[in-house]
Parts: structure tokens; C-alpha cells; sequence
């Protein structure tokens, strides 16, 4: 085994099962060794392609019997949900490390990873879920890092998506190309490839991890906080809003909208606040955004939005709102929604806006939420 794999690992707690698909699980783990039989590595030359572009450690993600593992570029952490599955990697990459654990909850300290492979992983997920799931692999990331994702084209998701399945009673999840690729610029991914397949209803998305902050969205929010764009502080630290200066966290707290400061992801679980940014480019400030910048970054949040359906959408910061919608604009509730959902434009809650008060900036976030 190489030197270095169990570095990147912070946490693989063996012997619990990890909280993926049960069903699709269960099948791997019963099935895994015909499953091997009855398929062969059809991708090889891709996942070399990775690796000589790359150096590792590497994340084989959903790496199945670990016929690519062999290819990446060392050392190798062979990620699988089932057992079974990194009983047969011992055989066939004995020099990587297998670990169990789910693609929601990868088992990486922050930055450990400076390449990722994900040959039809994501696939078992639902769309809705993809987005943290991505954005906890841009988390395992160095920045610069590279990652090849593959995925099924198409417009299905369930159990029921392949006449033909030789596994029947997986779950499967189809994209459109468009929407996928929304969904990788949202994680905070550069794009720097992407090839369709037809013949194989696959998409093949070669990536970078860019120094920016990753969408925490999900299904079921009752308001998305959608932030002019990251400051490089807020990129480096996965959390928006981060800066000391930056009032966000306490009016939020004060609004009822978190509960814990600096903790987007448990605002998302707890209170179904989601987080995303007009432009996922990191700056130093928001003067450096060209109006072209917040024009293309508002229609992916409008998609966004037409796709998740949170009850109300709040911008934090005039200057984005204005330039792309209302040059106008004030603060409230405005008479274009978004989406098709209520949309709500606020102050900045920058340092540098110490002029408005930390209770205004509370107040209206409260105004947001209740729009939901």
C-alpha cells in the first residue's frame, strides 16, 4: 500500500454501513463478484488520462471492483459503499487503500485529495442530492485539483430507468447536459472538458477544483442566501461570510434562519437555509465582478431556483440584483420573482456597509423567511 493513503483519510469507521441507497447497496454487496463477471473495465483509457495529469493522493470514488484503481496516480483511496465491492480492489489494486463510506460523507480531511475518478457513482443518487455531494468532494480537493466525472445522459431518475438491468432494483439517476454542468460550476468546479456520449447515454466532465465556495443546496428550503460572491477568505474556509467584519452569521442567528454561527450545513438540515452566490469566482472584493459576471451568474441561480423551488430567495448585497435585474432596486421585496419564487434583495452585511445597523440587517432576512 502506498504511503500516504491513510493520510487523506480523516474517518472510515469499518464495520457501519453507510448511509447510501440501501437497496442499491444491498445488491452490490450480494452480487458483487458476478456483477464483476458480467462487465469489464471500458474506460481505462480515460482514467490514464487522469492520472497523467495529475499526482496523488487520489479518491477512486464508488470504485466498484477497483479495475481503475491500478491506473490512477498513487496513493489511491478506493471509496466504496459496499463491502463486497473493495473485497474484490484487494484483488485487482492491491496498493490501494479501500475504504467504506458514501459518496454524502466522504471520508477526506479538507484539501487531502489531489485527484478524483467518479466512473457512474453519482449516477445512484438522487439529482437533488448531488449538489453536496459534490460539494463535499470540491471540499476533499486541493484547489488546482482535478477530477473526471461520469454520469447518464437522459431525463430519469428511480429504480426502473434501464429496460434492460441485469441488477434490477438499483437506483439510477439521468442529466441533461446543460443542468449538470450547472450543477459542477455551483460545487465550485472550473470546467475544463466535457464530452457526451450518445452511444453510451454517458457524459464524461473533466473538472477542476477552483478556489471558490461550493453551493450548499438541497431539497425542501425554505429560503436560499444567494451572495454577490465569494471573498477569497470564504473560499479558503468553505464557509460564505466567514470574515470577522461580515455580519451575516449574527443577523441570521438573531433572524432565526441558523442557529449555529459560521455552520452553512447544519442552517441547511436544521432550517432548510440554503447558501449560493451570484458568481463563484473568488475575489479580494466585489468591485473586481464585471457586469457580464452577475448577468450569466443570475441565470444559473434562476435554473436553480426553477429546479429546487425554496420557498423564497433573499440577495444579500443591491450591487448584484442591480446590475442584472433592476439597475433601480431597493431593498425589500422585489416585483420580479425569480424563478418563479418570491424574491428579496437586502443590504450587504460587509463591514463596509457599517451604516446599516445589525438589526436591520436581521429584520430583513426575517422579511425573507417569511416570504416561505
Amino acid at each position: 500500500m502506498e504511503a500516504g493513503a491513510e493520510a487523506a483519510v480523516e474517518a472510515a469507521e469499518a464495520g457501519r454501513p453507510p448511509p447510501v441507497d440501501a437497496e442499491t447497496r444491498a445488491i452490490y454487496e450480494a452480487n458483487a463478484a458476478r456483477w464483476a463477471a458480467a462487465r469489464k473495465p471500458n474506460q481505462t483509457e480515460l482514467s490514464m488520462a487522469l492520472a497523467a495529469r495529475s499526482h496523488g493522493p487520489t479518491g477512486d470514488l464508488g470504485c466498484g471492483p477497483g479495475w481503475h484503481a491500478s491506473l490512477l496516480a498513487p496513493p489511491v483511496v478506493a471509496v466504496d459503499a459496499a463491502r463486497a465491492m473493495l473485497d474484490l480492489v484487494r484483488v485487482n489494486a492491491p496498493d490501494a487503500l479501500p475504504v467504506q463510506a458514501d459518496l454524502e460523507a466522504l471520508p477526506f480531511r479538507r484539501g487531502a485529495l489531489n485527484a478524483a475518478w467518479a466512473r457512474n457513482s453519482y449516477v445512484h443518487l438522487p439529482r437533488a442530492r448531488v449538489p453536496a455531494a459534490l460539494a463535499d468532494l470540491q471540499q476533499s480537493l486541493d484547489v488546482g485539483a482535478v477530477a473526471t466525472l461520469l454520469l447518464f445522459l437522459g431525463d430519469v431518475e428511480g429504480r426502473a430507468v434501464f429496460e434492460r438491468d441485469d441488477f434490477p432494483g438499483r437506483f439510477f439517476s439521468q442529466w441533461d447536459v446543460g443542468h449538470i454542468m450547472d450543477v459542477v460550476i455551483g460545487a465550485g468546479f472550473d470546467m475544463d472538458s466535457y464530452d457526451d456520449d450518445s452511444r453510451r447515454a454517458e457524459v464524461r466532465l473533466q473538472v477542476t477544483r477552483a478556489r471558490s465556495l461550493p453551493d450548499v443546496v438541497g431539497q425542501d428550503m425554505q429560503l436560499l442566501v444567494c451572495g454577490l460572491n465569494p471573498s477569497l477568505r470564504a473560499a479558503d474556509a468553505g464557509i460564505g461570510f466567514v470574515t470577522p467584519g461580515n455580519r451575516f452569521w449574527p443577523a441570521a442567528l438573531a433572524a432565526g434562519i441558523a442557529s449555529r454561527d459560521r455552520d452553512p450545513w447544519h442552517a441547511l438540515r436544521v432550517h432548510g437555509t440554503g447558501f449560493t452566490d451570484l458568481v463563484k469566482r473568488a475575489s479580494v472584493g466585489a468591485k473586481e465582478i464585471k457586469a457580464a459576471e452577475y448577468r450569466a451568474g443570475y441565470e444559473r441561480v434562476e435554473r436553480l431556483v426553477e429546479w429546487l423551488r425554496p420557498a423564497a430567495v433573499v440577495f444579500v448585497g443591491l450591487a448584484g440584483w442591480r446590475v442584472a435585474v433592476d439597475r433601480d432596486a431597493t431593498a425589500g421585496l422585489q416585483p420580479r420573482a425569480i424563478g418563479g419564487r418570491p424574491a428579496y434583495v437586502m443590504p450587504s452585511t460587509s463591514g463596509l456597509n457599517a451604516r446599516v445597523p445589525l438589526g436591520e440587517l436581521a429584520d430583513h432576512l426575517r422579511a425573507a423567511a417569511r416570504l416561505g
